[in-house]
């Protein structure tokens, strides 16, 4: 009885001494704020894959969205024209990239209206949904509040964020980029400046609810947007 516990015993030291080296399964990191990177990715339906992190009981895409299918293979429609854009008055779900500038994509994804996200075919991979307007706020609030969430969720420095990019620490692991938005006239507008999440929740008929980020504060900000804008998607785990 004592040799089977003593191997019991052995057998979990050795595990939990593999588990903490570096490079054998201990690489997850915490970071000042308690928010858990984990060593996860997630696919989507074209391939494009996606670092995630978890703060808080959330796990989330650390990058922007960039596919072009939805989860069942149905192809989202793309607008480049922006007096198409403009025309199409009618719900109609799609999706650009800014500026109609495919180089844009790898680093900021593709802008989304809020057709597109809430569509029943499903824009976020398997096991995977755009988060509703309280679940931004879960992500808010657990960052300490909208006066201070964003500079912890801004991607620090000015490569992509213009100057000063104020506050900007990136302490959460989320990695915001300012990926602009374009209007519901077609005009592309703010990449550099902004960083414009689009939620799944409606705040009327023809709104939905957004949540904005600065370069000139750490604050993020909670407002309503024509649901016909494109803007940058990330998506939370179910």
């Amino acid at each position: 009885m004592k040799t089977l516990v003593h191997y019991v015993l052995g057998l979990l030291l050795v595990t939990l001494i593999i588990y903490f080296l570096p490079g054998c399964g201990g690489d997850r990191s915490t970071d000042s704020n308690g928010a858990t990177i984990e060593p996860l990715t997630v696919t989507d339906i074209d391939g494009n894959v996606y670092q995630t992190v978890k703060i808080g009981d959330q796990l989330w895409m650390a990058e922007n969205l960039r596919v072009t299918h939805y989860r069942n293979g149905q192809l989202i429609l793309c607008i480049p024209d922006s007096a198409l854009w403009a025309w199409t008055t009618l719900p109609l779900a799609a999706y650009c990239n800014y500026n109609n500038d495919e180089s844009n994509v790898s680093v900021y994804g593709r802008l989304y209206n809020w057709y597109a996200v809430t569509d029943t075919s499903k824009i976020a991979p398997e096991g995977w949904h755009v988060p509703s307007d309280a679940e931004w706020q879960t992500l808010v609030d657990y960052l300490g509040g909208p006066e201070i969430a964003g500079g912890k969720m801004k991607e620090p420095g000015i490569d992509y964020w213009i100057t000063p990019n104020t506050g900007a620490t990136n302490e959460s692991g989320f990695s915001a980029l300012p990926g602009g938005y374009r209007d519901p006239n077609g005009h592309f507008d703010y990449i550099g400046i902004f960083g414009h999440f689009l939620s799944s929740s409606a705040s009327g008929y023809t709104y939905a609810w957004k949540w904005r980020l600065n370069y000139y504060d750490s604050a993020i900000e909670r407002l309503s947007c024509n649901k016909r804008s494109g803007f940058s998607v990330r998506c939370v785990k179910d």
